[in-house]
């Protein structure tokens, strides 16, 4: 990895690490869809990631701190992505990436719901989301007596796409 740097903007910066075709597409689908392995990120993908894409992927976003690996303790030969606090820190920015992509892009009822749920829910669900993510991945009790988000949005998503 290179330190190597066109600017000092924080917009820049954030596009040197987050702009790439996939990245953020890695980090949704651990995020919203709980994928933690090497297969579920691949076979789950919507967008048909390449199996040399995705490692490449993984590994730089693990180099850059935003998703850690770790042996699974369920299996010998498996590893289990997390993602870690910089990356859960992108819930707000995926909300208003979804928004913003529900009303100026053709997108599908099923794949915008959970965007539009997070639009709507605003910062209180951010946070709700974010707290649930840090138990998911990083081991960090969440509040008690909190209603789950992801299953709000799964519930919502599995809605969409009808009987």
């Amino acid at each position: 990895m290179t330190d190597v740097r066109r600017s000092g903007c924080p917009i820049n910066l954030s596009v040197e690490v987050l702009g790439d075709r996939w990245s953020l597409v890695v980090i949704r689908d651990m995020m919203f869809g709980n994928r933690r392995h090497f297969r579920e990120l691949l076979q789950g993908s919507e967008e048909g990631i390449a199996s040399n894409i995705l490692a490449s992927r993984l590994q730089r976003l693990t180099e850059l701190g935003l998703v850690s690996r770790a042996p699974d303790p369920t299996h010998k030969q498996k590893v289990i992505y997390s993602l870690t606090e910089p990356a859960i820190q992108l819930v707000p920015v995926m909300a208003h990436l979804g928004a913003w992509g529900r009303r100026h892009l053709p997108v599908t009822r099923e794949l915008a719901v959970r965007a539009e749920l997070l639009e709507n829910g605003g910062p209180e669900l951010w946070d709700d989301f974010m707290d649930e993510l840090r138990e998911q991945h990083l081991g960090v009790p969440r509040p008690a007596g909190r209603e789950s988000v992801f299953v709000r949005l799964q519930e919502a998503y599995e809605a969409a796409l009808g009987p």
